[in-house]
């Protein structure tokens, strides 16, 4: 199954990349698809790449949500 998660952006790389966390896992993940991404930015990660930025609230209930029904949306 493909599933695109909320993720927080917690570092800026060069090269448009980023670290974000997700679960507490952190990822190197590609921002090349959405501009000026900053620490503190949440992002739709999906295959390695970050889809679109999302506003807070709406992240955590999307993470809460998924949570929910998969336990850790991180793991796979």
């Amino acid at each position: 199954m493909c599933l695109a998660i909320p993720v927080e952006v917690i570092e800026i790389l060069d090269g448009d990349m980023a670290i974000v966390n997700c679960g507490g896992i952190q990822k190197t993940i590609a921002t090349t698809l959405v501009d000026a991404v900053e620490v503190g930015d949440f992002v739709i990660l999906h295959v390695g790449f970050a889809l679109t930025k999302l506003n807070k609230a709406n992240a955590y209930k999307t993470i809460d949500l998924l949570n929910g029904v998969m336990g850790d949306s991180c793991d796979s």
